[in-house]
C-alpha cells in the first residue's frame, strides 16, 4: 500500500507519537512518502523527507488561472466552501491557505506517485492539502482530528466539510470522538491511540524520596496551565516539603513564568531546562519521581488530548498527578494508575506528594498499575497496524461503491 503521509512540520519534538506512526507503518509494510508543508527536515532516522519550499507557491500565479479555464467545476465547488465558513482566526485561514496551495503546486507529482491514499495528520493545513487534492486528482484522504484541531475556538476552519468529504477519521482520545461523532458518520471515524515504538526501562523506586524530584514536560503555553503549577510549588515549599523541580520545554510564557519564580523566591527549587532532545528528556523522566501536568482549558477553548509524556511517564515508572482535563482521565485513574487534582486546590497536590515521598506500597502500586496501562494501550505497532487496517476497509468500501 502506497501512502502519501502529510505533516504540517516534520519531525517536531514535541510530536515524536508522528515520528512513532511512521516507523511502525513502514515496518507493516507500507510504502511512505513523507510530505512537510512548513518547514522539516529533508532526511530524519532512515526517511527522506519532502520539505515543501513556499518560493514553490509562485507557480499558482499560473497554476491557479489554469485550472479555473479547465476545471471550472472543480474551482467552483472549492471555492464555494471558502466562502460558505467563516475562520476562526488569522492563523486557522493563513494555515488552511497553505494546505490548499500546496495542493495545487504539487498536483503533478502526486499524479506521478499514485498514493493508494493521502494521510493527513492534523485537521488544519494538511487536511485542507488532502481534500483539494481529492478534488483536483481524485485520491481518497483520511484525516487526523485531535484536540486543538476540534476544540481551539470552536475548531479548524472547513472542519466539517473536510471531515465530511474525508475517507476516514483519526482521533486518539475519548473526548474528541466524543465531539466528532456528532460531526461525522460513526462508522469512519476511528477511536485509535498513539503508541510508543521502544518502551523506556522500568526503574526502580528512589528509596529516599526526602527531597521529591518532580518534572514537567510541556510546551510553555496557557492551556498547560503553568499559573496554577506555580501555585503548587509555592504550597510545596510553604508546607516544609523538600522538593527540587524540572520544566522541560519552550514557549511564548517563558519569560513570564521565569519572573514569576523569581518573585516567589521558587527559582532554587524550579528550573526551567528549555526544549531537550527525546533522548535526553526521557534521561530527565528517569531521574525523576513525579510528573506533574497542570492541564487546563484556555480562553479559546483549547485544550491537551492525552500528552505524550504522560503514558511515556507511566512506562518508565515515574508517578504521574495530573489535573482531570480531557483525555487525561483516560490514562489516569485515580488512585489506580496515577493521581488526579484540581489544579485550583494546591494543598490537595501537597497532600499527594508527601504520601508519594513516604508510602513505598502506594508508589509501586500506582507505578505497576501505570505500566500495565501503557502497555495494553500504548504501544504503537499495535496501534498502527490497527490504522491501517481501517484504512484498508474503508478503502474496499469505496472501490465497492
Amino acid at each position: 500500500m502506497r501512502i502519501l503521509y502529510v505533516t504540517t512540520t516534520f519531525p517536531v519534538y514535541s510530536e515524536t507519537f508522528l515520528q512513532r506512526e511512521a516507523h511502525a507503518l513502514r515496518e507493516l509494510g507500507v510504502e511512505l512518502t513523507i510530505l512537510s508543508q512548513h518547514r522539516g527536515e529533508p532526511e530524519f532516522d532512515g526517511f527522506e523527507i519532502d520539505c515543501f519550499s513556499k518560493w514553490e507557491l509562485l507557480t499558482l500565479f499560473w497554476q491557479l488561472p489554469i485550472i479555473i479555464l479547465t476545471r471550472f467545476s472543480v474551482f467552483r465547488t472549492w471555492f464555494k466552501e471558502l466562502f460558505t465558513h467563516r475562520p476562526p482566526s488569522g492563523l486557522s485561514f493563513w494555515a488552511n491557505m497553505l494546505g490548499m496551495g500546496v495542493a495545487v503546486v504539487r498536483e503533478s507529482q502526486i499524479r506521478s506517485l499514485k498514493p493508494d491514499l493521502v494521510h493527513c495528520v492534523w485537521s488544519a493545513d494538511p487536511a485542507s492539502f488532502g481534500w483539494v487534492t481529492s478534488l483536483l486528482v481524485g485520491t481518497p484522504f483520511s484525516v487526523g482530528a485531535h484536540a486543538y484541531d476540534v476544540f481551539d475556538r470552536g475548531g479548524d476552519w472547513l472542519l466539517r466539510t473536510k471531515l465530511r468529504e474525508a475517507l476516514l477519521v483519526h482521533t486518539s482520545t475519548e473526548s474528541a470522538y466524543a465531539r466528532l461523532v456528532e460531526l461525522v458518520p460513526e462508522e469512519k471515524l476511528n477511536l485509535i491511540r498513539r503508541g510508543m515504538y521502544r518502551f523506556p526501562d522500568f526503574k526502580p523506586l528512589r528509596n529516599d524520596r526526602d527531597v521529591l524530584r518532580i518534572i514537567c514536560v510541556a510546551r510553555l503555553v496557557e492551556k498547560k496551565g503553568f499559573p496554577y503549577q506555580i501555585e503548587i510549588y509555592a504550597a510545596l515549599r510553604d508546607a516544609g516539603v523538600a522538593f527540587e523541580a524540572l520544566i522541560v520545554g519552550e514557549g511564548e510564557l517563558r519569560d513570564e513564568i521565569e519572573k514569576e519564580l523569581k518573585k516567589r523566591a521558587l527559582n532554587n527549587h524550579v528550573f526551567l531546562k528549555g526544549r531537550l532532545s527525546q533522548e535526553d528528556t526521557m534521561k530527565e523522566l528517569a531521574w525523576a519521581d513525579v510528573l506533574f501536568h497542570t492541564g487546563v482549558i484556555d480562553r479559546n477553548g483549547d485544550r491537551d488530548g492525552l500528552p505524550n509524556v504522560i503514558p511515556e511517564a507511566m512506562a518508565a515508572g515515574v508517578l504521574v498527578v495530573a489535573s482531570p482535563v480531557s483525555g487525561v482521565v483516560e490514562a489516569i485513574k485515580d488512585d489506580i494508575t496515577g493521581i488526579l487534582r484540581d489544579v485550583n486546590e494546591p494543598v490537595s497536590w501537597v497532600v499527594e506528594c508527601q504520601r508519594i515521598q513516604k508510602d513505598d506500597a502506594l508508589c509501586e502500586r500506582i507505578r505497576s498499575e501505570g505500566r500495565a496501562w501503557v502497555e495494553r494501550e500504548s504501544v504503537a505497532s499495535r496501534n498502527s497496524a490497527k490504522l491501517l487496517q481501517a484504512m484498508r476497509e474503508r478503502l474496499s468500501l469505496r472501490d465497492k461503491a
